[in-house]
């Protein structure tokens, strides 16, 4: 999920080590590091990887593979311990935590994944880590300036004698990190106790604290502490064709899309609808609009609980995906159960984990080694005594339209199970079959109005309207699911055919 919530936080909070790497070569050479580390002191280490790191791509070079066999002996000892973090016990394990930290930090100052980029420069010095260091490197080959760098591999602890070094012997430091002020609290008050005089430069504005810190953000930051360090702003180059907005979308016959348009026609307007984690949280989008708030996985059904008290006049409806459904809906299940909350569930079953990757889950009929017992999500809500279940498949429309209807007009709980599986995964394993054909739907351009319910309403990114109204399908998106017929008001969309 999308947020900016710095996790930096936890590791602070847990006492617990963080390397973050700035591409991929490092992610691999960091990886190495945090498993000694973790061996060596036998404590958790964070290896810290951010949405931009995640996403790049990098020739890695990697050491001999060496196998080793694996002992499968329980290595559990309680002379270890404790383990039990209860009235007493709890202050030696804390003491040992923080010697532990202590310890690293010490062996921090030694790492030599920390970079010192020493250009000479006594005036301007950067202390940075991760993507900030690379974006800085893309502004400073811009603009050609040349302070010394302070690139850091360990995070927290921080290594306080190489950074005290750092600063004793510079004029100005700047301090370049992403999301909140961590480093640059900790690097203040590390100078303020060694009464070291140097100026510190660090977030000086809302949106310093907002976003990745990619090369034009970075180059807008340095301009505003050291102006000649900045690249001169280059003009934006002249675009002879205008590019379309691609929003975020479900993909080409996603069950979802077929659920959120027959469930948006059994609602109102003032009803309160609560989206959750998953593929379907795109619903809250035009022009489905299912979804006007949203927490954390897991937490829609607690939410709409909430909603549903002191209100006599607008209903609720929540959203919850079957994977999220098993990992942790169930708690949210059993309090609007056992509180009776009247709220309305609308449980979106795919079949799979799929915004993730399609990975299983308890419904699946199998885990990642082998076929298991499925535990179907209609047994599990009849067991914890749901008594007001239905179930349909999305691409019956109508049907789950009044399906909805009926559900929200019950005073009480009750589910919606709106189930198709993930088409994306499906045509996948379809296409790996010999017999597969590739179908797709046709317009009948003499039949069509130009209604546009199509392109407007049900909005399936296979259909292409042009300039005179005309609505055409994309054959490259198409896979001929056919569950856009039924929403043709003119008939115009022809069944699927071969290719």
């Amino acid at each position: 999920s999308q947020n900016e919530q710095d996790n930096r936080h936890l590791a602070r909070l847990s006492y617990t080590p963080i390397f973050e790497p700035a591409d991929p070569q490092e992610v691999y050479h960091f990886y190495l590091a945090a498993a000694r580390l973790s061996q060596q002191l036998h404590i958790p280490v964070i290896l810290r990887l951010t949405t931009h790191v995640c996403h790049a791509k990098q020739k890695v070079s990697f050491a001999a593979w060496q196998p080793v066999p694996i002992d499968r002996t329980p290595a559990f000892d309680v002379n270890n311990g404790p383990y039990m973090p209860l009235t007493s016990l709890v202050f030696p394990m804390k003491r040992r935590a923080l010697n532990n930290l202590h310890q690293v930090a010490e062996m921090n100052d030694k790492d030599q994944l920390n970079r010192l980029i020493d250009n000479k420069n006594r005036r301007q010095g950067i202390i940075t880590f991760g993507l900030p260091f690379l974006s800085l490197l893309d502004t400073l080959a811009e603009s050609g300036g040349k302070p010394d760098i302070l690139k850091l591999a360990m995070i927290y602890p921080l290594p306080n004698q190489l950074i005290t070094d750092f600063l004793t012997s510079h004029e100005e430091v700047l301090i370049l990190e992403e999301l909140d002020d961590i480093m640059e609290s900790e690097i203040k008050r590390l100078a303020f106790e060694r009464q070291i005089r140097v100026k510190i430069h660090g977030k000086t504005d809302i949106e310093s604290w907002v976003g990745e810190y990619t090369a034009d953000k970075v180059a807008g930051l340095l301009a505003g502490v050291w102006p000649e360090m900045a690249a001169k702003p280059q003009p934006a180059p002249a675009f002879s064709v205008t590019v379309p907005p691609r929003p975020a979308q479900m993909c080409p016959g996603c069950g979802h899309r077929s659920a959120f348009h027959a469930v948006k026609q059994a609602l109102q307007e003032t009803d309160i609808k609560v989206a959750d984690i998953g593929c379907h949280t795109l619903g809250f989008m035009p022009p489905y609009n299912m979804g006007q708030l949203l927490m954390c996985m897991g937490a829609s059904t607690g939410i709409g609980a909430g909603m549903s008290l002191f209100n006599d006049s607008r209903r609720v409806v929540c959203f919850l995906g079957d994977s999220t459904f098993f990992h942790a809906g169930i708690p949210g299940i059993i309090n609007a159960l056992f509180n009776k909350h009247n709220i309305t569930l609308i449980l979106m079953e795919n079949g799979t984990t799929a915004m993730t990757g399609h990975q299983d889950h308890a419904a699946s009929g199998r885990n990642f080694n082998q076929e298991t017992e499925r535990i179907p999500v209609r047994s599990v809500l009849e067991g914890l005594g749901v008594k007001n279940i239905f179930e349909v498949d999305t691409y019956q429309q109508q049907k789950l339209t009044d399906m909805v209807k009926e559900a929200v007009a019950i005073e009480g709980f009750a589910v919606v199970i709106a189930k198709h599986a993930c088409m994306l995964k499906l045509m996948r394993e379809q296409r790996r079959k010999e017999s597969f054909q590739a179908k797709m739907v046709s317009i009948d351009q003499k039949t069509c109005n130009k209604a546009h319910v199509c392109v407007s309403a049900f909005a399936c990114p296979t259909f292409v309207m042009h300039e005179d109204g005309s609505v055409d399908v994309n054959p490259d998106l198409c896979i001929g699911d056919g569950s856009c017929l039924q929403t043709c008001p003119a008939k115009a969309i022809q069944r699927p055919e071969n290719r």
